[in-house]
């Protein structure tokens, strides 16, 4: 599915923070999800983006396009992030896949630089997870909205969020009032 006419915005604005963050220095390393969005937003970002199968969504099985509400009338109390889903992928999976990109492209090209991975939001929340050495499960704590940044590096020799959930402004996006939390969550 493309992007609409506000992921396309989105995307401009994320390249744009990216330019005012960085400034014309290059990346060691840009890696994108091979699907169309990521892909599409990683060119109206201007940036030159080499696709990497491990960096696909999640793969939600019988769930995909369904509403976790949805879900939850079958199955109260599922939760993608420790249950998974039926012919599709649990954290563990998808963890497996970040933790090949992070060990293996991420860390050859940090020794030349900064790396950048444009993907969806819920496995860029399994890869902060993993790069803060937690088990995937608990990418559930790192909210991500579309299109906004995240910023991973260290802290006195140890990993670290240096920020999160950035978007346009390079602020972080603004709380969720607690009505929102109780809203259904889309699982794509």
């Amino acid at each position: 599915m493309p992007l609409t006419g506000t992921g396309r915005a989105q995307a401009v604005a994320a390249g744009e923070a990216l330019r005012r963050l960085r400034g014309s220095r290059p990346w060691a390393l840009v890696l994108t999800s091979p699907l169309g969005r990521a892909a599409q937003t990683a060119h109206l970002a201007g940036l030159a983006a080499e696709p990497d199968e491990r960096l696909r969504e999640w793969d939600y099985g019988r769930y995909e396009g369904i509403t976790t509400a949805e879900i939850h009338r079958d199955r109260p109390g599922w939760s993608l992030w420790r249950d998974g889903c039926p012919e599709g992928e649990r954290a563990v999976d998808v963890s497996r896949r970040v933790d090949e990109v992070l060990t293996g492209s991420v860390a050859s090209a940090l020794g030349r630089g900064d790396a950048l991975l444009v993907a969806h939001s819920h496995l860029l929340r399994v890869a902060v997870a993993r790069w803060l050495e937690l088990d995937a499960e608990h990418g559930r704590l790192f909210v991500l909205d579309p299109a906004h940044l995240g910023i991973l590096g260290h802290e006195h020799g140890g990993p670290a969020v240096l920020g999160w959930n950035l978007g346009p402004d390079l602020d972080p996006a603004p709380a969720r009032s607690p009505n929102e939390f109780a809203q259904p969550e889309n699982t794509t």
